[in-house]
């Protein structure tokens, strides 16, 4: 059995749905407590030699609460990638995502001491991530909660990104900027 024949299953069983071609290359990790929705021609590439960047990981795609929502358009490219949501991430068409790039719309802790100490979930502060049609992310970018790209950014490797880009932006640095 292939790794993609059985992370199909597992997406249908916690009610992922996909459009048509998806293409997983190697485990994929598929964890589902909200909503994901993946369009046509949408390629997941997780295994160590199916991108020769070199990717860290597998690929990570979770909505971690009920309210949480993924949408990933037609045709977006990702590899090693991380997807995590607690309320609400878009990335458009025709996106690629560079090897270990992680796109997080929440802090995953409190921020305050006493409110992690005491481990408050409901302390845990998100804001939607929106990712414009025709972006591309370089590899290990980190996409924070809040963040919108307009249609065209281009965000380089390893860019740290928060806040609203214009489209065509080109982002860079940590933290990153427009140049």
């Amino acid at each position: 059995m292939s790794m993609t024949f059985i992370t199909k299953i597992i997406m249908k069983l916690q009610k992922v749905k996909y459009g048509k071609k998806l293409k997983i290359k190697g485990l994929t990790y598929v964890i589902n407590k909200g909503e994901i929705f993946m369009g046509n021609n949408v390629t997941i590439k997780s295994s160590f030699l199916s991108n020769l960047i070199g990717l860290y990981q597998k690929t990570i795609i979770m909505t971690r609460i009920p309210e949480a929502k993924i949408i990933i358009k037609d045709n977006v490219g990702m590899s090693g990638v991380t997807i995590y949501s607690r309320n609400y991430i878009e990335i458009g068409n025709n996106t690629i995502i560079g090897a270990n790039t992680k796109i997080i719309d929440n802090d995953f802790h409190p921020l305050e001491v006493e409110d992690r100490i005491k481990d408050i979930k409901d302390k845990i502060k998100s804001k939607p991530i929106i990712i414009g049609d025709n972006c591309f992310i370089g590899c290990n970018a980190i996409i924070l909660k809040g963040t919108e790209l307009g249609e065209g950014c281009i965000v380089g490797a390893g860019a740290v990104v928060s806040g609203k880009y214009e489209p065509n932006s080109v982002i860079v640095g940590n933290p990153a900027k427009k140049i």
